[in-house]
């Protein structure tokens, strides 16, 4: 009898972002994608969100190999925290480890060995076997996996949607998935992002015609907002440059590099003479521009961000311009956007974005129900377990598959950090394994810690006091009266709270003890305990005190 195959999400189960998932059997573990998940606003001031790899860590001598999916952030952005802790290589498309080489390039990370794959190749990584496929997505070179384990044959899907017309010709590849079907398929791993829809999902060329009445009727410059990595979306806004004669000019470093990078590849084609330099863009007339610009999700420092608040360098926007919005709104995302649309529309653009009218401006890279349907109906497996997705996602994939009558035995929904156990007996939640969020600021690149989340969500409800005291060495007493900073409180300068405040500090310092006037941090903590005190009683509020005691 074959051993237990365990199946472990360390994030993207329950949640929009931070895709891992381990795969364990006997000494031996392989990982698929590692992703980042963007904070929630309540999260002040952390830039990125990445799992928590415990888990690994613990069981660092078994982990084979991380297989990546594609080239989306949410499954490849954690690659530069984990790997410092994981020497181990990375598979993945040639588009996928191309972004892939140069983040880790940007964090300083050389000495990784990163292995290309395409559909159709299959290695062997001890009891595990997998086979790529080829899927259409947002993001070109999209790859679904086929994982042979001794308890049977696992498909993952990765993100995924049918589209019979692809930009780039490579098509979801359906009769390789009805062949693993007719084989016998123990799990199917599938995605939910779109588990809501009904009905099929567009395909990507729904956008063409959109794009190009809106070219052919724009009177100044045209200004595009897409995902950096959807290459294919590029590829229709440069045709619809080419076609109706505007020059082309990408702005954010983020959009300059997976372009070039895309070129390079030979996924993105663009005639020469068409694109410039941003620096060039107002060189041109307007009605000879099309800009495509980072920042669709309204990101504060993000190149279409700051066009939109007229703080861009090279490009200012005028009355009669245009600016389309061609991405959808990730979840907790949807205040900056909307703020974003008011600055353009404050500068009197003509803003298009996605509002349900046809054709087009945006479709998704993710399959809708009647496509997740026909995965189910093509693998046909024993067990299905809904991935990538809120809880209610999850739920509402389960209920399509169970209502379909297209799984043979099982329907399973887990959450992140379940271990899934296959074994003779079939399928079943076995436990926990450890796992959560580490919050990263990219400014330092240092995990930020819970406690200064709370300190940070303190100040944001109840401002900060600083009181300013100057102490004369010789004497231990005040050399003048304490200064007193309140930020982030409705106290004016002559407030008569302030020197309430400032009373209460000499006091403080004079009632102390000679022993106590040798100790500044034990003074410091009686004066934050007695000011916190006093300010909770006149204001209701309890703000973060932090005294600062100078000698001279």
């Amino acid at each position: 009898m074959a051993g237990a195959l365990e199946v472990i999400p360390l994030g993207g189960l329950g949640e929009f972002g931070m895709h891992i998932m381990a795969f364990s059997y006997g000494d031996s573990i392989i990982v698929v994608d590692c992703g980042v998940l963007f904070p929630e606003q309540e999260l002040l001031g952390v830039d990125i969100v990445v799992p928590d790899i415990s888990f690994l860590i613990e069981n660092q001598e078994k982990v084979r190999a991380i297989i990546l999916t594609h080239g989306h952030e949410d499954h490849i952005g954690a690659l530069p925290f984990v790997l410092p802790y994981l020497n181990v290589p990375v598979y993945g498309s040639p588009f996928t480890l191309a972004l892939v080489r140069r983040k880790l390039e940007d964090h300083g990370l050389k000495d990784v060995t990163l292995h290309k794959v395409q559909a159709g190749d299959q290695i062997e990584l001890g009891p595990f076997g997998v086979e790529f496929i080829a899927v259409t997505h947002s993001i070109v070179d999209s790859l679904a996996l086929a994982i042979r384990t001794p308890q049977g044959l696992i498909i993952h899907t990765g993100d995924f949607k049918v589209d019979h017309s692809p930009i780039d010709g490579v098509q979801c590849d359906l009769p390789t998935f009805a062949s693993y079907g007719r084989e016998g398929v123990l799990a199917l791993f599938s995605d939910s992002t779109n588990a809501e829809r009904a009905g099929h999902t567009p395909s990507e060329r729904a956008v063409e015609a959109r794009f190009d009445s809106i070219f052919r009727e724009a009177a100044g410059r045209i200004v595009v907002t897409c995902f950096t990595s959807s290459i294919p979306r590029i590829q229709i806004i440069a045709d619809a440059a080419a076609k109706h004669g505007r020059f082309l000019s990408f702005l954010g470093r983020r959009m300059a590099a997976n372009t070039e990078v895309a070129q390079q590849l030979g996924s993105l084609s663009i005639p020469p003479g068409l694109v410039i330099r941003s620096r060039d863009i107002r060189k041109h007339p307007r009605e000879k521009v099309c800009v495509v610009a980072s920042g669709c999700q309204g990101e504060p420092m993000s190149a279409m961000a700051r066009v939109a608040v007229d703080q861009h360098r090279d490009l200012g926007l005028e009355p009669g311009d245009t600016v389309v919005l061609s991405s959808r709104m990730i979840p907790g995302n949807e205040r900056a956007i909307s703020r974003m649309m008011d600055h353009l529309y404050r500068r009197g653009t003509d803003v298009i974005y996605q509002d349900g009218s046809t054709p087009p401006v945006h479709v998704s890279g993710h399959a809708i129900a009647e496509e997740l349907k026909l995965m189910m109906m093509l693998v046909r497996p024993r067990f299905f377990i809904p991935i990538h997705g809120s809880y209610r996602h999850l739920h509402r994939h389960a209920a399509i598959a169970t209502q379909s009558g297209l799984i043979r035995e099982k329907v399973l929904i887990a959450e992140t950090g379940d271990i899934i156990h296959f074994d003779e007996e079939g399928v079943s939640i076995a436990g926990k394994a450890p796992v959560g969020r580490v919050l990263i600021d990219q400014g330092s690149l240092e995990e930020v810690a819970d406690l200064v989340i709370r300190d940070r969500r303190h100040i944001s409800e109840d401002g900060i006091v600083l009181p300013v005291i100057v102490i004369n060495r010789q004497t231990g007493g005040l050399e003048r009266a304490p200064e007193l900073v309140f930020r982030g409180m409705t106290v004016s300068e002559d407030d008569p709270l302030i020197d309430e405040c400032r009373d209460l500090v000499i006091a403080t310092i004079e009632s102390s003890s000679v022993e106590e006037r040798g100790d500044w941090g034990a003074i410091k903590e009686k004066i934050r305990s007695a000011l916190k005190r006093y300010i909770s009683k006149q204001l209701s509020k309890r703000p973060f005190i932090l005294p600062v005691i100078m000698e001279v």
